[in-house]
């Protein structure tokens, strides 16, 4: 079971994979520092240019993922909009305190969550695996056992869930599928177990041995099929960001949207 997208690559696509992968990291952390609600929302659409424009995604592909990201910001907001701390009250009903300080600090919280989704989502959609692997050994001087083990395991995920579609299909035609009951759940589950548990063993002994064979445990230098570098790509991915972080700043302090900075309780 291969599971491929088709997509138009793009400029963010050549950018060095561990570059990214830090840059990423580097901007959650940073954001979780950030409690100026008008800062976030103009750091948002700055992220959501690059995920709607720049990801080489179709259009249909990237509304169906950003399904979720609703479903993130109306989750993560309303806990805090419902039940957060405040004095100007707005309504009140039981255990519901709805007020002007948990009404922003919920917005805030959302915009965060929606944040971290772009940027993990276009992080995953302009990534490949592979590339991202041999960056690290290239790059960051990863062991080639750590780092091919890791790609062996991506590997092994679509056809671990293809074999089990087939036991899946073999057992509904022997009627095992459709036993109920607490004594059928426990016969269900050793006729999943034992075959996928051997399987998956016979599979790791013998990528285990080639990996042996192609001497992945010497310390010697190895060559590379792909050829990872740097180019002026990752030089556009970083004075982006940089300009994102100043202009969000500027437009913050000239052309806020809402009439609230620091959104944390007590600091208004």
């Amino acid at each position: 079971m291969q599971l491929n997208l088709s997509y138009q690559e793009t400029w963010l696509h050549k950018i060095n994979p561990s570059l990214k992968f830090f840059l990423v990291v580097l901007l959650f952390v940073g954001i979780l520092f950030i409690h100026d609600i008008n800062y976030l929302i103009n750091f948002f659409m700055g992220t959501i240019l690059l995920y709607l424009f720049f990801t080489g995604h179709p259009g249909k592909r990237l509304v169906l993922i950003g399904i979720p990201f609703l479903l993130i910001f109306i989750t993560s907001s309303t806990s805090m909009v419902f039940f957060g701390k405040g004095e100007t009250t707005w309504l009140q009903w039981g255990l519901v305190h709805i007020s002007e300080e948990s009404f922003f600090r919920g917005i805030h919280l959302g915009f965060r969550g929606l944040v971290f989704a772009v940027l993990g989502v276009i992080f995953a959609l302009t990534t490949r695996p592979v590339y991202l692997f041999y960056s690290l050994m290239q790059q960051l001087k990863l062991r080639p056992k750590y780092a091919y083990s890791f790609m062996a395991a991506v590997r092994l995920v679509p056809i671990i869930i293809g074999e089990l579609q087939t036991l899946r299909y073999a057992l509904k035609i022997r009627g095992i599928e459709n036993e109920k009951g607490l004594a059928g759940f426990y016969k269900k589950l050793k006729a999943y177990a034992i075959p996928l548990l051997a399987q998956s063993i016979r599979r790791a002994h013998r990528i285990a041995v080639a990996m042996e064979a192609k001497r992945f445990t010497a310390g010697e230098k190895r060559t590379f099929y792909y050829q990872i570098g740097f180019s002026k790509y990752d030089i556009w991915f970083v004075c982006y960001f940089l300009v994102l972080i100043l202009l969000s700043y500027a437009m913050t302090a000239n052309f806020p949207y809402l009439p609230v900075g620091d959104v944390r309780y007590g600091s208004q």
